[in-house]
């Protein structure tokens, strides 16, 4: 890239010499923060692919309007209110992503197969999550975290986001949205009520690495190559739920999660190979399912002291390139049949 400097005073060669010092001032304003505004960009949207090409039309926005950056705000603070600009305009053409939960009650017969949602429904997707970033933002990617801030409406959603979570002043939030604080604080309050009602405590959710969770973890895995549904029991919470996009029936209870697991899925000991992916998605816990060898699901769990309290299904093969997982195991392994 390079960037008009005016008439040509000097020749062609001081013109090259100082476009690469402005692409090297840009990098160097820019690339610091480049996580974690695709990070902004996955809450606001729902979807990893979705976050990276907001966040590369964010910094081609960024680059094109580097001449008029006066340093009057941070360039964390410019990046931002650029990064929440383009969201905006994205999600206004796009339709609220969802998690199974999201799209109607807890089918109540386990005995019952899934049922598929309508074609075209728009999912929230796991998101990758660097391990030397967990610590500070795991909570605030939490997949039960990011369905909750798509229940609001998209400016609140946003508000809550840069005030929140970015910690921008509410006067830099509204100078982004284009509106008044006092229009910004009502947004927030109303985003922060319904945030408590429908998002996880923090407090309550463990850490992956902790040596409860970890060996919790493996009881789990264990459990699911043997299709042995009493030994999940021991590690499911009582109001454990089961979400399996995309398909849009989801389960709520140990019983009717135990239930439907034992009469559709697992049926026979070594039908299914899980691997835990590291790092994994959301800053939570993650499993690549395998059917003998090929991409089966990847699942994500939240747990807790008492035991796992949600597992999400994601049965899309198509994801696991993007957690660095193979599409298949390949020949020359023992696997299960």
């Amino acid at each position: 890239m390079s960037l008009s400097l005016g008439r040509d005073q000097y020749g062609p060669e001081v013109h090259v010499e100082r476009s690469v010092e402005i692409v090297a001032d840009f990098a160097e304003l820019a690339q610091p923060w480049r996580r974690e505004i695709v990070a902004h960009c996955y809450r606001m949207l729902g979807s990893a692919a979705d976050a990276e090409d907001a966040a590369q039309e964010t910094f081609l926005r960024a680059w094109r309007g580097f001449d008029r950056f006066e340093g009057r705000s941070s360039p964390r603070t410019w990046l931002h209110q650029i990064a929440t600009n383009v969201c905006l305009r994205q999600l206004e053409q796009r339709a609220r992503r969802v998690l199974p939960a999201g799209l109607g009650d807890p089918e109540p017969d386990w005995r019952r197969r899934a049922r598929p949602a309508d074609a075209g429904t728009p999912w929230i997707a796991p998101f990758p999550v660097d391990p030397a970033e967990v610590a500070a933002t795991r909570q605030q990617v939490r997949l039960a975290f990011v369905a909750a801030l798509h229940h609001l409406p998209v400016r609140q959603r946003a508000a809550l986001l840069l005030r929140d979570v970015a910690q921008l002043s509410a006067d830099e939030v509204a100078a982004a949205l284009d509106t008044t604080t006092v229009a910004v604080n009502g947004a927030l309050l109303r985003a922060r009520d319904r945030m408590a009602r429908l998002s996880p405590d923090p407090d309550e959710l463990s850490e992956p690495d902790d040596p409860a969770t970890r060996a919790r973890l493996r009881r789990y895995v264990e459990a699911f190559e043997n299709a042995d549904v009493g030994a999940l029991t021991a590690v499911l919470r009582e109001d454990v739920t089961l979400e399996m996009p995309p398909h849009a029936t989801w389960f709520a209870g140990r019983g009717a999660v135990l239930g439907f697991l034992g009469a559709h899925v697992l049926r026979e000991p070594g039908r299914f190979t899980v691997l835990e992916v590291r790092p994994g998605a959301n800053g939570q816990p993650t499993l690549a399912m395998y059917a003998g060898a090929e991409a089966h699901a990847l699942q994500v769990l939240d747990l807790d002291a008492g035991g796992i309290r949600r597992i999400h299904i994601f049965l899309q093969p198509e994801l696991f390139p993007i957690f660095g997982q193979p599409v298949s195991l390949g020949a020359g392994r023992d696997l299960p049949g």
